[in-house]
């Protein structure tokens, strides 16, 4: 198939649509990436790139990828996220027409975490080119706004809901990353767009070795039971908590937080760390998707958090199927459908989300479990993994969707 993706974020920025664009092309599918610069989630623009411009380049020598400009989102903020979506929107609508302007597709796939906004310019560029549009779904307007409290104006959540449904009614099929948002997204389109398509992970990423990590980080992983946060370090996971329950941790010197990663909240948590004196709770820092295998490894277990509420109680965190996939124990406080995945795998133990004394009490119980248990839940988890989340079974599912679906057929 010729497939065009359009995504606000894409490699050299860590998400899953990397990894899926490779599979696609691996097996032979014509894929073009249009994309804008890449500035998550330090809001930075990473170096090589500037914010203004067009770039033609090329991925992993087998994608032409389209850039716009965009605005960075700087440190976070309302105004600054706002000029951010808002740039790749007006960006788009006026260059992406002219980057593929002798380019042919018969479907485009818009990879959406927030914000929706960033299905605009593939309304126009459906219309222009005559493909089909698919929209997967990772985080859903106007509930996430509310939910993280990035907008509390009834008016303005209404206005959002009517832009999310006019969204929506253009796009021809809708994946969504999670069984939950199913009855909400049928509040704003047509249930018969609707189709399951959770995230994935790839498990053939080539692991970095016993040299990916720093030598210090390793050491504390091999001394110490390690629980091990990976990702995004922002609002929406409750990172409050996580550092509560650090200090209700320090009468237990063994068991010891490791926040990797880098987001909104980071700054924040240095600050407490050194205003608590935490020496239980580390921040190594950010490193490359190559290094995950060998830090889920090494890790004692693995740690998922989000507020809950609302929409997050829907969401399932792409973080979950990394770790079910790295065959680790799992501490998740959440609830609702992330919670549920891994109960339901008996991948792990699952705790009251923002709640600092029922995490605490959660690791201490890893702790106190046998090695074999442990074991007993990673394997568990990654049988779960391998049944229902194996990128390269996904990736297959997702051209016979789109083929599907523009003959006709329900997916």
């Amino acid at each position: 198939m010729r497939i065009l993706i359009v995504s606000q974020y894409f490699w050299p920025e860590n998400f899953i649509i990397g990894d899926f664009v490779r599979k696609l092309a691996e097996r032979g599918h014509e894929v073009v990436v249009a994309t804008g610069k890449p500035n998550y989630p330090d809001g930075r623009v990473f170096p090589g790139y500037r914010a203004g411009g067009m770039v033609r380049e090329r991925f992993l020598d087998k994608v032409d990828v389209v850039r716009v400009p965009i605005w960075p989102r700087g440190r976070g903020g309302g105004v600054n996220l706002a000029l951010n979506y808002l740039s790749f929107v007006f960006s788009g609508l006026l260059c992406f027409p002219w980057l593929l302007r002798s380019r042919s597709f018969d479907a485009i796939v818009v990879f959406a975490p927030s914000p929706i906004t960033q299905v605009i310019p593939a309304i126009l560029l459906k219309w222009l080119k005559r493909a089909h549009l698919a929209v997967w779904v990772q985080d859903m307007w106007p509930e996430s706004l509310a939910a993280t409290g990035f907008v509390r104006n009834a008016g303005l959540l209404k206005a959002v809901g009517g832009m999310v449904r006019w969204i929506y009614a253009r796009c021809d099929t809708l994946l969504l990353q999670s069984r939950a948002f199913q009855a909400p997204t049928a509040r704003y389109a047509d249930p018969e767009k609707l189709v399951y398509f959770p995230n994935s992970v790839d498990p053939d990423v080539p692991a970095g070795g016993p040299d990916a990590l720093p030598a210090e980080l390793s050491s504390l992983l091999a001394q110490k039971f390690c629980v091990v946060f990976a990702g995004n370090i922002g609002k929406a996971q409750a990172v409050e908590t996580v550092v509560q329950a650090a200090v209700l941790l320090r009468d237990a010197p063994e068991i010891c937080l490791v926040l990797v990663g880098s987001g909104s909240m980071l700054d924040w948590v240095q600050g407490q760390k050194n205003l608590l004196k935490l020496d239980n709770l580390a921040l190594p820092g950010r490193f490359p998707a190559e290094s995950m295998p060998e830090l889920f490894r090494k890790a004692s277990a693995l740690l998922v958090t989000l507020k809950s509420g609302g929409v997050l109680d829907h969401t399932v965190p792409s973080k979950i199927q990394a770790y079910l996939a790295a065959g680790r124990p799992i501490v998740a406080a959440l609830q609702g459908e992330g919670g549920k995945v891994v109960e339901e795998a008996g991948a792990g133990m699952v705790c009251e989300p923002e709640n600092a004394q029922a995490l605490a009490d959660c690791m201490r119980s890893m702790h106190a479990l046998p090695l074999s248990a442990r074991d007993a839940m990673g394997q568990k988890g990654r049988a779960c993994f391998d049944a229902n989340f194996d990128m390269n079974r996904q990736v297959g599912r997702l051209v016979d969707i789109l083929q599907a679906r523009r003959s006709g057929l329900k997916g």
